[in-house]
């Protein structure tokens, strides 16, 4: 037989109505019989077209409060016979089964529902049982049916009625079938996640939204991001997010989140090369950029405050990738749109995701996201010198940078500035001594800084290290069985230590 399949006949039940004049319009025009139910129905006479109830095909009225409309031989027949099967035509006859040739349907908004705060009781109402009953059974049968599962393929659908007059090719039926197993696999992974939010048994991610990158981490790897972007950012000038991109924009937007006063970061490799908390924006740029200006070029800027003219024309001389802030002054970004590759984020508030996962060998590693913040009451002094809120001020602010930086890490800052970091180290002494050579470089004095670790120091050399460049203040999260002796030689020299209770490993 043929592979070209002419629609003759439709079933449509569809939950929302926009468009689905346009599509009965065409479908009339193509003398298709039409047969509904419900409010569907009423809608398409309404339009003065012609449509048959599923009720007269079914001599079976709606039931149990309107559960059961579609769930009836006689539907699922027609969408499920095959047509090359002389048994299944047979069969049709004797039961007068009409032949199904289109299935139009979406689903109860079963996520809405969830994210409306919902009872219970009004959640399980929305899980469809007959939409997604008519998605499988179509989509199984492709090779004879159209599945039409959501109002995202009505373009297709009508590019079809008008271009071919209603007649698809067996890559079109396919086609549609992909991308309704697309619809039911991610519906039933809401449902699945729904009720599974206590237990961690089982995994389900889905995602409809998709991006293609330019290419991987390097040229030759596919790189494809899944989510909603448009949902977090509007982007207002410069060329296409890279893969790359999207893991430092990660990067930032955690970073960021850590700080509640104006404060800038930059970025490089998912590891802050300069950040600074201060009054005045444009103070703050430069102070972070001060941190490592070598290091910024290239990198990805990330602010809590709104960007005004003087900080756009400061940041404006450094060649960067990336900003991302919650708003921008007109004059600002006249200034950073002027540079067209440049990416400019504007950020939404957007509730993130509380929990995060990886692929790993041939599973996934799934976690809760690191979102403890140490505060000052929490911080348990252990050396005789206790800190003074300023000094708290500062061991804070290298605790959130530390926490956001890759393991193994040291973190040097004075006065709410970040002058240096070893990051990525296999040692953390080999991080200690990467961070205080690097302040170094850029001719930071060391004196008064406080140090961060992102967990435990094993033996006390590190404290010794950084006694000798002069650091007076530490904070870690202890927990070594050999504390004492770090505790001890801070004691000694006159340093400040405190405990956190809390590691902030990050790999």
């Amino acid at each position: 037989m043929s592979e070209l399949k002419k629609i003759k006949s439709a079933l449509i039940s569809v939950f929302h109505k926009e468009r689905l004049d346009e599509i009965v319009a065409q479908l009339n025009k193509l003398g298709v019989t039409m047969y509904s139910t419900g409010g569907t129905k009423d809608f398409i006479e309404g339009l003065g077209l012609k449509v048959k109830t599923v009720e007269e095909l079914t001599s079976y009225p709606s039931i149990l409060g309107g559960r059961v409309k579609t769930l009836h031989p006689k539907v699922f027949g027609g969408i499920l016979a095959r047509r090359e099967n002389s048994n299944d035509i047979e069969q049709m006859v004797q039961y007068e089964i009409p032949e199904i040739d289109l299935v139009i349907v979406d689903l109860y908004p079963f996520e809405n529902t969830v994210a409306s705060g919902a009872s219970h009781a009004e959640i399980i109402e929305k899980i469809d049982i007959g939409g997604i009953s008519l998605i499988r059974a179509a989509a199984k049968n492709f090779k004879d049916v159209i599945i039409v599962p959501s109002q995202n393929e009505y373009d297709s659908l009508l590019e079809l009625l008008k271009q071919k007059s209603g007649s698809s090719e067996i890559a079109d039926r396919e086609e549609f079938a992909r991308k309704a197993f697309a619809v039911s696999s991610h519906y039933d992974s809401a449902i699945f996640n729904y009720f599974s939010k206590d237990n961690d048994d089982m995994f389900r991610a889905s995602f409809n939204e998709s991006k293609v990158m330019r290419y991987g981490e390097n040229p030759h790897q596919r790189g494809v991001f899944y989510g909603k972007l448009d949902a977090l950012f509007d982007k207002l000038n410069g060329k296409e997010i890279s893969y790359n991109n999207l893991l430092d924009i990660d990067a930032a937007i955690n970073l960021i989140d850590e700080f509640e006063e104006t404060t800038f970061a930059i970025l490089k490799h998912n590891n802050a090369c300069g950040c600074a908390s201060r009054e005045k924006l444009a103070d703050a740029w430069r102070e972070a950029l001060a941190g490592d200006p070598v290091s910024a070029f290239g990198g990805i800027l990330v602010t809590n405050a709104k960007v005004d003219a003087e900080t756009a024309a400061e940041i404006h001389k450094l060649f960067f990738e990336v900003i991302i802030a919650p708003a921008y002054d007109n004059d600002a970004l006249e200034i950073l749109k002027s540079k067209k590759n440049r990416i400019v984020l504007l950020r939404k508030e957007t509730m993130l995701p509380g929990t995060q996962f990886r692929s790993v060998l041939n599973g996934v590693l799934m976690q809760d996201k690191d979102i403890k913040q140490e505060t000052a009451e929490e911080l348990q002094p252990v050396t005789k010198i206790a800190p003074d809120s300023n000094v708290v001020d500062d061991l804070l602010f290298a605790n959130k940078l530390v926490k956001q930086s890759k393991s193994n890490t040291i973190v040097l800052a004075k006065n709410k500035q970040l002058l240096a970091s070893g990051v990525g180290e296999t040692s953390r002494v080999d991080a200690l001594k990467h961070a205080i050579e690097k302040a170094e470089s850029f001719g930071f004095d060391l004196k008064g800084a406080v140090m961060s670790s992102d967990a435990f120091f094993p033996f006390s050399d590190c404290v010794e290290i950084a006694y000798k460049a002069g650091i007076e203040s530490v904070i870690q999260p202890g927990g070594s069985i050999r504390d004492q002796d770090s505790v001890d030689f801070c004691n000694d020299h006159n340093m400040i230590m405190v405990f956190t209770g809390t590691r902030h490993f990050k790999h």
